[in-house]
């Protein structure tokens, strides 16, 4: 199996590969666009500031690329709010795969919201033998709202969308790398999709 991290210099790319590693398969970390689109899987994750992200999305075109993509593509953290139509961070457009906008969280909680949260309301394959309530590890302080798209909730503040699944998109808010066995049956569900 071809699976691919899109690098665009938007951070934390190793633990994922490890992770995959975990599993038996090397990812590759690529930003050209034939090897992205000949994937069997493709991960796109971010750990960053999502307006500078989208720059370097745009600045290497993969703003264009990924969102024509038909395989898998999981979107990671960041990734998946650069999925959504537009962030708050930095009034940021997104590349609009999910139907839905990214707030930040009010001055009422400690942000970024980090570490340790549980995932209901868990409705995609993508969550495969992961129980309701299952803990996963997360790190930010923007989230997804609530809409049609989720396929798992988390409550910090209020509840929002963890997940999120259109067609052959899927994007979490939390890292499945980081997110000790759990986080690894996401990805084996992930790639058996």
């Amino acid at each position: 199996m071809k699976l691919s991290i899109v690098n665009y210099g938007a951070g934390n790319i190793k633990s994922i590969q490890f992770a995959f590693q975990r599993l038996g398969y090397d990812a590759i970390l690529t930003d050209n666009p034939e090897e992205i689109r000949t994937s069997d899987k493709v991960i796109f994750p971010g750990v960053g500031e999502a307006s500078s992200a989208m720059i370097k999305l745009r600045q290497s075109g993969l703003d264009q690329l990924i969102p024509t993509l038909k395989q898998p593509v999981l979107g990671i953290c960041l990734g998946m709010q650069l999925m959504c139509k537009h962030s708050e961070e930095g009034d940021t457009q997104g590349l609009g795969i999910f139907d839905v906008n990214v707030k930040r969280f009010s001055n009422h909680v400690k942000v970024p919201q980090m570490g340790w949260n549980t995932i209901s309301n868990l409705k995609s394959d993508l969550f495969k033998a992961i129980n309701e309530k299952e803990y996963m590890y997360l790190v930010h302080s923007y989230y997804a709202e609530q809409c049609g798209e989720s396929i798992a909730t988390s409550d910090y503040e209020l509840e929002y969308a963890s997940a999120l699944e259109n067609d052959n998109f899927f994007g979490v808010q939390f890292h499945p790398e980081k997110s000790s066995k759990a986080g690894e049956q996401l990805l084996k569900n992930f790639l058996k999709l």
